[in-house]
């Protein structure tokens, strides 16, 4: 069984293209977008629901030798590699823990197809741009550069990421060289 975020995000997909089309201006199209919700340890954090492909539940990679250890591994995806990324090791969260929950979101990133291992998806969330606040600077003590901002949904803290942002270009050159040699 799919989780349900999987759902609201196809029914989001075929209702986004019309709902564009009958917009009055461009910026009313542009002030709000969709993100797909998840959890890693105790945050929430949200991603561009135009970056998600598909959803899956997880299953054990083939490892690859020398990557680092956020880089699960490789899966065969319907004949495409995908490297599977775990987001809680490259964040640094406190466990890594495999549950029944456990998810791997298949993301488009830069035009490299990867998957991220998150803990659970919880909702798909409309997003107005002003309701997307900057994140805090922390004078070089804290990595935000993949923090677009921070926005409170029913009174819960979620982190908005630029997961383009999260991968440095040697970690996105790993992550297409273990695509390459699977």
């Amino acid at each position: 069984m799919l989780p349900s975020p999987l759902k609201a995000i196809q029914e989001s997909r075929m209702l986004s293209a019309p709902a564009a089309q009958r917009s009055t201006s461009p910026a009313a199209a542009s002030a709000a977008a969709e993100y797909l919700t998840f959890r890693l340890g105790q945050e929430e954090y949200g991603i561009d629901i135009l970056r998600v492909q598909e959803i899956r539940s997880y299953e054990q990679p083939t490892r690859m030798a020398h990557a680092p250890e956020f880089i699960k591994g490789v899966i065969d995806l319907r004949g495409v590699i995908v490297p599977i990324v775990d987001l809680r090791l490259k964040l640094g969260c406190a466990q890594a823990e495999y549950t029944d929950f456990t998810v791997v979101i298949i993301l488009n990133v830069g035009g490299t197809v990867l998957g991220a291992v998150v803990d659970a998806v919880a909702d798909v969330v409309a997003l107005q741009a002003e309701t997307i606040k900057p994140a805090p600077q922390f004078q070089g003590q804290v990595d935000a550069s993949f923090v677009r901002g921070i926005a409170t949904v029913d009174g819960r803290m979620l982190i908005v990421m630029d997961i383009e942002s999260l991968l440095s270009g040697a970690e996105m050159g790993l992550v297409q060289q273990a695509a390459a040699t699977a």
